[in-house]
C-alpha cells in the first residue's frame, strides 16, 4: 500500500476535491447527568442535567467528516424553520460547509434527543417528519452545483429527502456529466440507486437487499456482491463489516481491508466517515482500493471514540503513519 502517497493526499491533495452531500440531515443532542432519586409526582428517575452536548448527525455528518479534512464541501438537505434547525445551521456553517443549497422547511428539524443518566441511555425523544421533500426543489439546488463538484454523496436515512425520483434523478445527471455518485444505503429498496458508481452499506444494510443471508465471510461477501452489483449497474460496493475491516468489490478488483484492534469498538457514525473519506479519495483520483484503504484508517479512529464523532486530517495522518 502506497502509504507516502496517501499521506501527501490528505496532508494537501484535499483542498482540491469539492464534494456535494445531498441528504437526510439530523441534529444529535445528549443531555449527560446523574440519577439519585425518584420523582415525588410518578414513579420515574430524576436525572439531575451536569452536561449538554449536541452534534451533527445524519448527512451532517458526512458533511463534517470532510470539511475537518480540508475538502470543499456543500450540502443540500431539509432544514426546518425551527431552534432546532437555526443550531444546525450555525454549526454547518462554523465548520465551513456551504449550506446555500439547504432547502427550508415547515418540517421539524430531524432531532435526536437522547438523555443519559450516568452511563445508562434513559429515554431518546425523536423529532421528524418523514414525508417527502420536494423533488423539484432538492433537483433544482443539485443542478446549480453539480458543474463545480468532482463527486456527489447520497446519504439516505430515510428522512424523505432520498426518494426514488430524487435518487435515480441524481444518478442520472452524475452519469451524464461524468461525476462521481456514492450511495450510503437505507432499507431494501436498492432499485432507486440503480447506476450508482458505489453503494456503501453495512453487513446488515447488505443483507437486506440479499435473497439469502450471509455471514460475515470474506468469500460469501464476493460472491453475494457481484449479484448486487450486476442487478443495480453498479460499478462497485464498498461493504463495511464491523470488526472485519471491510471489502471493496470494483470490476475484477477485490480488496479485503482489515480493521485494527481497538480497547473501544463504537461503530456509531462509522458509516458517515466510510463515504466520506471513500468519496473523498474518488474525487481525489485515487485509484478505488486506495480510497477504500484511506476509509478504513479513518474509520479506525472513529470507532476507537464513544459516540458520533468526525475524524480530523491530524488524526487520519497519524492513523497512517501507524
Amino acid at each position: 500500500m502506497n502509504h507516502e502517497a496517501l499521506k501527501k493526499f490528505v496532508a494537501g491533495g484535499v483542498e482540491n476535491c469539492r464534494v456535494l452531500v445531498v441528504g437526510d440531515a439530523m441534529l444529535d443532542k445528549y443531555y449527560f447527568g446523574e440519577v439519585t432519586r425518584i420523582s415525588p409526582e410518578a414513579p420515574v428517575p430524576i436525572n439531575r442535567v451536569n452536561k449538554i452536548k449536541e452534534t451533527l448527525g445524519g448527512a451532517a455528518n458526512v458533511a463534517h467528516n470532510l470539511a475537518l479534512l480540508g475538502c470543499q464541501t456543500s450540502l443540500i438537505a431539509q432544514i426546518g424553520l425551527d431552534s432546532h434547525g437555526e443550531t444546525l445551521s450555525q454549526k454547518l456553517i462554523s465548520r465551513g460547509i456551504d449550506i446555500t443549497g439547504a432547502v427550508h422547511t415547515d418540517k421539524p428539524t430531524t432531532t435526536k434527543i437522547r438523555v443519559i443518566g450516568g452511563n445508562q441511555q434513559m429515554i431518546r425523544l425523536d423529532f421528524e417528519d418523514t414525508a417527502a421533500a420536494s423533488a423539484e426543489e432538492i433537483l433544482a439546488e443539485v443542478s446549480a452545483r453539480l458543474e463545480n463538484v468532482d463527486a456527489v454523496i447520497i446519504s439516505d436515512y430515510g428522512k424523505g429527502v432520498c426518494t426514488e425520483e430524487i435518487c435515480a434523478e441524481i444518478i442520472r445527471a452524475c452519469r451524464l456529466k461524468n461525476k462521481i455518485v456514492v450511495v450510503d444505503p437505507k432499507g431494501d429498496d436498492w432499485q432507486k440507486y440503480s447506476g450508482a458508481n458505489f453503494i456503501t452499506p453495512n453487513l446488515k444494510e447488505f443483507n437486506a437487499v440479499l435473497p439469502r443471508k450471509i455471514s460475515n465471510v470474506d468469500a460469501e461477501v464476493e460472491t453475494a456482491a457481484r449479484g448486487v452489483i450486476e442487478k443495480f449497474a453498479l460499478e462497485g460496493l464498498v461493504v463495511t463489516r464491523s470488526a472485519e475491516g471491510l471489502t471493496l468489490i470494483d470490476g475484477e478488483k477485490i480488496s479485503h481491508v482489515r480493521a485494527r484492534a481497538q480497547e473501544v469498538f463504537d461503530v456509531s457514525g462509522a458509516g458517515d466517515t466510510v463515504i466520506s473519506v471513500f468519496a473523498l479519495g474518488m474525487a481525489g483520483n485515487l485509484k478505488s482500493e486506495l480510497a477504500a484503504y484511506l476509509a478504513n484508517a479513518a474509520a479506525g479512529v472513529v470507532v476507537a471514540k464513544v459516540g458520533t464523532y468526525a475524524v480530523s486530517r491530524e488524526e487520519l495522518l497519524k492513523a497512517l503513519e501507524a
